[in-house]
């Protein structure tokens, strides 16, 4: 009943039931009266129960029209489609570091840069502060649409009589984005405020912010707050100043009239609004938005950055589909070796390319990969990729054959070996100075680069078996058609990349294994590659330990780095190969068509390169590994025998009925069960030897293990489970070798 109904006891003072004279028809009376305890609890009939009535009525006719606006809301909203999300989520492909910092970008199919966003991640807080200060103030709090900015927008309309603002939330500025309309109406309007609801609802206000962020236009080609901040500003949008973040949220509202290499004072008049209305605003102090203004803005655009053009280009065509590929690069590492490489490549003369490549000893990672002295130089055919280009390796391959030498046992660094003229058929090696040395220690051998020990010995080992055990390790050796493994390429006659090089020569600081190199970071991050046996240990750290004392450059310091260098037959590539405890660095010189460089020389022209390379590191070179258990490490007076100088077989002398050594026991292939529960004692195993001239000295893999005794035998403690490599050596250098299996 209503306030204003009056009972019946104010007339008379009695109380009477008013009772009808039809049931359901009863006429309503002001002067009826109210009974106060009416079983019912419910209003009597009259005009009070008329308005209530009426109230209801529009009530009822509120919720229909309310229920007719959402279902024809609904209606529009599913006659517009499905947003257009997958479109707009396109993106250019990046290419980035192990860090994640941007190596290079690729532009869309229709030219636009558009680089993907996080804006807790990669964009400054202070930009963040203004843009949603600026924009949209309760982008956290409203549903996608603010009705408070919209009824201020309406008022300002009608009191100004033309559009002041357009009340839209970023949300409404990313539907724009989503769908664009270059009219302004109150059908656009609608349309935003619908597509602004679905995004609200179907999307996180963080991914809302994101895609905004992406899709922000900037003028140009340039979308997306990361383009805008590499192209103007020459940086990622992590660290802005206020100057820059207000530019940046100016920009948008009018990216072609404001851009900044064509309408600069225009972008700064922008800029300097942001500004005032943030002072006005107290979101800043009114001396910080004065030394912002303060700033010039940029008149120019930036190019995008292209760094390791070569690994790029090689990861976006192994990886299909994939906005953002990720690789073993380190940006900061490339970023200062591109300069080394076009600069030297400059002072070594036109048409000269450089290639270097680094490699992390323990995983195999690339950490710097320059293809070339300047991606885009076509006089020195800047867009091949030299760290993969198949060239003639020079010497590079010495440390190999002395590798081999020292795990089959016949030869130590502190042996001595002659350098002088020898023909092994037609071949008759020469050193690169036409000098010879006489009688010298093979670790001088080596670091001297001495052609004619490293032939001798190489055919003691073997043509073919060195080029298995490269092959075995991860090297593709490329040799001319139709033609074996000969002495030959021992000094260049075999092809070989810089890449596989560097695995190579990674092999030494890791003793004795090698692993495929890796350049790109799989999604899962998994890493299959399982380490490749080089050579024994022992043979390994010695090699690294002959390279280290190798006399560096000049100006440069000694035993810092184990290195080798090469130059292939008339002077067309020079290489060199160096390695600490931590990386390996591979750098290689030359003409990409082949053609002669007069003075090309790798100790000359690579050398300095390699170790400008890893000054520019960072850090100090690393130590090498310590000696491996079991290695020989003694002088030439306090060596066997048999090692203290080394003999080729063509030379051995013999007299009488002597004959070369020859191990019985165990046969080569056989295989030797071991029983080790009886204990030690039960466990040895005979080794029985025939010929040779005593004394007679064992080797178990490469490591000396003792003399045999006048009876031609000696009972060894076997090695593992595995294979073991059985070696004798008599007095005169001659040795026999068995491979047996142990089990």
């Amino acid at each position: 009943m209503s306030e204003g109904g009056t009972s019946g006891d104010e007339l008379d003072g009695q109380t009477e039931p008013h009772t009808p004279s039809c049931p359901g028809l009863t006429r309503a009376s002001t002067l009826a009266p109210r009974a106060p305890n009416d079983v019912d609890g419910r209003d009597k009939p009259g005009h009070d129960g008329r308005r209530g009535r009426g109230v209801k009525r529009l009530l009822t006719i509120a919720a229909a029209l309310v229920v007719s606006f959402v279902l024809a809301l609904t209606a529009y909203a599913i006659s517009l489609g499905p947003l257009p999300l997958q479109d707009a989520k396109a993106v250019s492909t990046t290419v980035v570091d192990r860090h994640g910092k941007l190596l290079r970008a690729y532009a869309m199919a229709d030219g636009r840069w558009r680089l993907p966003v996080s804006a807790k991640k990669d964009v400054d807080p202070t930009y963040l502060k203004l843009l949603l200060a600026y924009e949209d103030q309760r982008f956290f709090e409203h549903h996608g649409v603010d009705p408070r900015a919209l009824a201020r927008a309406a008022i300002q309309l009608g009191s100004h009589g033309h559009i002041v603002s357009g009340g839209s939330t970023i949300t409404m500025q990313l539907a724009r984005l989503l769908e664009p309309r270059r009219q302004r109406s109150l059908h656009a309007k609608l349309r935003q405020i619908v597509r602004a609801l679905e995004l609200d609802h179907e999307m996180s206000k963080d991914e809302i912010l994101d895609l905004y962020l992406t899709l922000a236009p900037y003028g140009g080609n340039l979308e997306g707050i990361r383009a805008a901040s590499i192209a103007y500003f020459g940086k990622e949008p992590k660290r802005l100043s206020l100057a820059e973040a207000a530019l940046l949220v100016a920009l948008p509202q009018s990216p072609e009239t404001r851009r900044l290499d064509r309408h600069p004072e225009a972008a700064r008049r922008g800029r300097d609004r942001v500004l005032d209305r943030m002072v006005s605003e107290n979101v800043i102090s009114a001396e910080d938005a004065a030394q912002a203004k303060a700033q010039a803005v940029p008149a120019f655009r930036n190019p995008m950055p292209i760094l390791a053009p070569h690994a790029a280009d090689q990861a976006t065509a192994v990886v299909k589909d994939q906005p953002i590929i990720r690789l073993t690069l380190d940006a900061s590492l490339q970023k200062v070796l591109e300069p080394l490489a076009r600069d030297r490549a400059v002072a070594l003369g036109p048409n000269v390319s450089v290639g270097i490549i680094v490699v992390d000893n323990d995983s195999g990672d690339v950490l710097a990969h320059v293809g070339s002295a300047d991606y885009f130089d076509q006089r020195r055919a800047g867009q091949v990729d030299m760290t993969r280009a198949v060239r003639s390796p020079g010497s590079t391959l010495k440390p190999f054959i002395y590798g081999l030498a020292f795990e089959d046992g016949f030869v130590h660094p502190e042996s001595l070996i002659e350098d002088r003229p020898v023909r092994f058929g037609s071949y008759a090696p020469e050193n690169f100075d036409m000098t010879f040395q006489g009688t010298v220690p093979v670790r001088k051998a080596l670091q001297l680069s001495l052609n004619v020990p490293a032939i001798v010995l190489l055919d003691r080992v073997g043509a073919s078996r060195l080029s298995s055990r490269l092959k075995q390790a991860g090297g593709n050796l490329v040799l001319p058609k139709d033609e074996a493994p000969g002495l030959a390429m021992g000094l260049g006659g075999v092809g070989v990349t810089l890449q596989d090089l560097a695995q190579l020569y990674a092999g030494f600081p890791r003793l004795g294994t090698t692993k495929p190199l890796r350049e790109i970071i799989t999604a899962d991050e998994t890493d299959p590659r399982e380490p490749m046996r080089l050579m024994d240990p022992a043979a390994a750290w010695q090699v690294g330990n002959v390279l280290l004392g190798t006399p560096p450059p000049e100006n440069a310091a000694r035993n810092r780095i184990a290195f080798k260098t090469g130059t292939s037959y008339g002077y067309r590539d020079a290489w060199s190969v160096g390695f600490d405890g931590r990386i390996t660095i591979g750098v290689w010189v030359g003409r990409p068509d082949g053609a002669p460089v007069p003075g090309l020389i790798g100790r000359v022209s690579a050398a300095p390169i390699l170790f400008d390379a890893f000054a520019r590191s960072g850090k100090l070179p690393a130590a090498l590994p310590k000696p491996p258990k079991g290695a020989l490490v003694a002088n030439n007076s306090k060596l066997p025998l048999p090692l203290r100088r080394f003999r080729p077989i063509g030379e051995l002398v013999r007299t009488g009925a002597e004959q070369a050594p020859h191990i019985q026991f165990p046969l080569n292939g056989s295989r030797i069960d071991v029983d080790r529960s009886a204990g030690q004692e039960a466990s040895v195993m005979p080794v029985k030897v025939s010929g040779g001239v005593l004394p007679l000295t064992m080797l178990v893999n490469g490591l000396p293990v003792g003399e045999i005794d006048s009876r031609r035998q000696r009972l060894i403690d076997p090695p593992g489970p595995g294979f073991a490599r059985l070696t004798v050596i008599d007095a005169t250098g001659a040795a026999d070798t068995v491979v047996v299996r142990i089990q």
